[in-house]
């Protein structure tokens, strides 16, 4: 039987691509062979890959002087490829500190680039977005990088920052699950497994201009002008994510594209924080303008029931449900696999918890 996941990712699938993927997993489209077992570059696999970055283009609007390059080890090797491909070696690269994950991206690039933190979250302990007013920002920075959406502390922005440099977001966690303006940005990245498919592909979306400026020693692989020119076939791709991750664009097409998802997704997440502001039993500690709607943490009125809360979710259906270890608590991950109905569940299992332990 199947759960209700809310796992932060690897994340919940949607099942019709997953019932699509096992019934062409050993026979892809009478061919004998699972799409694994075909070359990246055959006539097959090549079609497999360009209706994908149609369908991506498609959905996000993306404008025709961007490029779209399927990468390979996950958001993660983009902190340091960025400013590899953006930065010089003594050129200064703006960040916005508001949370784990662009904590990360910033240290990472120290190491290739001067780093400017034009905001910190801290007075909040990263509970809201820096107001804009107060950043800090570098004339003539290479790029500003921010994450529109830190997983761990639940935090998204309410704004897309308006810069003069080149702005760099990480939308691991955001993107697909709402229309976007891509030409606001420089650059857009994201892990595949949350919104897109599964681990092992990442998505970066470079507008052409940025392309070409790669630093002497830059690895061919994170070279975004290289990657570009052999259209992402530089090296064996994810085929197998790269597959799956296109039968996701073809799921969210038939789903209405990213404005039904928009509302789906704002939908799911009213319903939750409705569910926690009115109980009196648990809590949502961030400040209710940069609450995220897709990861939702919350503490319960005595810690001392965590794991209680988490077994007996689990034995009701609905599973990683548990916080992220440095925060603790718990964390509802609301992706765009995870349906309405497993929000109601969820919802209706924390009120009788409540009644129960309160």
């Amino acid at each position: 039987m199947r759960v209700f996941n809310f796992a932060s990712g690897p994340a919940a699938l949607p099942l019709e691509v997953l019932e699509q993927a096992r019934d062409e997993l050993t026979d892809w489209r009478g061919s004998g062979m699972s799409v694994m077992e075909i070359s990246h570059r055959s006539k097959a696999f090549m079609a497999v890959a360009a209706e994908a970055e149609a369908d991506l283009r498609e959905l996000l609007a993306i404008p025709g002087d961007y490029k779209v390059l399927f990468m390979q080890g996950g958001a993660t090797a983009q902190f340091s490829a960025i400013p590899m491909n953006l930065a010089r070696t003594d050129a200064c690269a703006d960040y916005i500190n508001t949370g784990a994950w662009s904590k990360k991206a910033l240290g990472e690039a120290r190491h290739y680039c001067k780093i400017n933190v034009a905001a910190d979250g801290a007075a909040s302990n990263y509970t809201s977005v820096p107001l804009r007013a107060d950043w800090k920002l570098t004339p003539g920075a290479a790029y500003l990088h921010y994450t529109p959406n830190e997983t761990i502390g639940g935090v998204e922005f309410p704004f897309v920052p308006q810069v003069d440099a080149p702005l760099v977001a990480d939308m691991s966690s955001t993107i697909l699950s709402r229309p976007l303006d891509v030409s606001r940005f420089g650059l857009i990245y994201a892990g595949a497994q949350k919104n897109m498919g599964p681990s092992g592909l990442s998505v970066v979306i470079v507008r052409e201009q940025l392309l070409g400026h790669a630093r002497e020693g830059t690895p061919s692989v994170w070279n975004y002008q290289a990657v570009a020119d052999d259209g992402s076939m530089l090296n064996t791709p994810p085929t197998f994510a790269w597959y799956l991750s296109g039968l996701v664009f073809k799921w969210l097409k038939r789903q209405g594209g990213l404005g039904a998802m928009a509302q789906r997704n704002r939908a799911k997440a009213e319903l939750l924080y409705a569910t926690i502001d009115s109980s009196g039993f648990y809590r949502n500690p961030v400040d209710p303008a940069c609450r995220s709607w897709m990861n939702v943490p919350f503490v319960l009125a005595k810690p001392a029931l965590d794991k209680t809360f988490v077994t007996e979710a689990a034995e009701s259906g609905m599973t990683n449900l548990a916080g992220h270890r440095s925060v603790g608590g718990m964390r509802a991950s609301l992706y765009n696999a995870t349906s309405i109905e497993a929000v109601r569940a969820l919802t209706e299992f924390m009120r009788e918890f409540a009644r129960r332990h309160g």
